[in-house]
């Protein structure tokens, strides 16, 4: 019987992004086991046409279309097949030519083409969380339906899937999600209202985006993880709980009936998550730095402060209320972090704009996709309106 292990095409919705260029890293140190067969782009055609370069794939997609001929002409002498707009996007996540979507396009714009790509009964490594904060019930309907696997690349849901491994017939209790707090962590509102966005910016463990990293530091990024535990896990809201872990080592814990907690830890590195996503359900080798509890004498964990973290305390209302109310806060979220990096609004009015757009935007208990995107068009445009943007 042969032993050649199958060559796994991987189509990176997302590429030039940091979850992206990390999974390209991964791809290139296990080229016996994967393919980056697409790459996609929305605005970075520089580093798509390197990327393009070095991994040859199938397909390129560059999202905004007056960067086309750039890349087209770059790739002139390539069999690359080049297409560029948002509707490419949607017509090559349908296309037969990989074997898991990595969906790590980020914020709404991500939405499309992991549906598309789930519909097509592609099986997806989700690195986009507001695909499930935005329309979690469609999407996870539709993966049941086609029976495709979604896998978390998110740190925190990652650590959950693994734990549940071999745990099918066992209730959940509960999920411990762990958050680092941000570069603010203890800091209270007199101190927050005079933060600049590159204080934002500095996380004190992870290297990721800016927009993921701003909302680390505001605290919605894990008010976005609670929402999406929901649909990935099919959790009631009471089953999900926060705690900060300033050490970033525990990524997060199950708890079952029993009472016994299973909870995964390694040092903070995304490129673990990605991997263990991409090999799913094997584990592969590597060179990562090693977890030592040698020097690592206290692991510490504490509730967090909603009252001067407001966003998740809006996330969890979110939460509970379900309906279009994830998916406006989830739009004007995306308008406020855009507005606070361009030094438009200060960091304490992120939240306020986030409030006033939840409580103006017409609530739908049970909404159909159409009105999902009927909600974040009018979520935005309120919220850009209210700032000026």
């Amino acid at each position: 019987m042969s032993t050649e292990q199958h060559i796994k095409r991987i189509a990176v919705f997302g590429s030039t992004g940091s979850i992206g260029c990390q999974a390209l890293d991964v791809i290139a140190a296990n080229p016996d086991k994967f393919s980056a067969d697409v790459l996609t782009a929305q605005n970075n055609e520089d580093l798509l046409i390197q990327q393009a370069l070095k991994f040859s794939p199938n397909i390129v997609v560059i999202g905004d279309n007056k960067k086309y001929p750039k890349v087209k002409e770059a790739l002139n002498e390539t069999p690359i097949k080049i297409f560029s707009g948002e509707e490419s996007l949607e017509e090559v996540a349908a296309m037969d030519v990989y074997d898991l979507m990595l969906a790590a396009i980020v914020g709404f714009a991500g939405l499309k083409p992991t549906l598309k790509a789930v519909s097509s009964g592609k099986p997806v490594a989700l690195a986009n969380k507001e695909t499930l904060v935005v329309a979690g019930d469609i999407v996870m309907r539709k993966a049941v339906e086609k029976r495709i696997p979604i896998i978390p690349v998110d740190s925190e849901h990652s650590a959950i899937f693994q734990c549940l491994i071999g745990e099918a017939r066992n209730p959940i209790d509960k999920v411990v999600l762990t958050a680092s707090g941000g570069p603010f962590i203890g800091r209270k509102t007199n101190f927050l209202v005079n933060v600049k966005r590159e204080h934002a910016l500095q996380h004190p463990n992870w290297n990721m985006g800016a927009k993921i990293t701003i909302d680390s530091s505001t605290l919605m990024n894990k008010g976005l993880e609670m929402i999406e535990a929901k649909w990935l896990f099919n959790l009631k809201p009471e089953q999900i709980q926060v705690l900060i872990h300033p050490q970033s080592i525990v990524h997060s814990m199950v708890q079952f009936e029993d009472g016994s907690i299973k909870a995964q830890l390694g040092l903070p590195d995304m490129r673990l998550p990605i991997q263990y996503a991409l090999a799913f359900p094997r584990r592969i080798k590597n060179d990562f730095p090693r977890m030592d509890f040698r020097k690592y004498s206290s692991l510490t964990f504490e509730e967090p402060d909603i009252r001067t973290f407001r966003n998740l305390a809006l996330a969890m209302e979110a939460l509970q209320k379900g309906g279009n109310l994830p998916c406006i806060m989830n739009a004007a979220n995306e308008i406020a972090v855009y507005a606070f990096l361009k030094n438009r609004i200060g960091f304490l009015e992120m939240t306020d704009l986030i409030e006033k757009t939840m409580q103006k935007t017409p609530y739908i208990s049970r909404p159909t996709l159409e009105e999902y995107i009927e909600s974040d068009g009018y979520a935005r445009t309120f919220a850009a309106d209210i700032i000026h943007l």
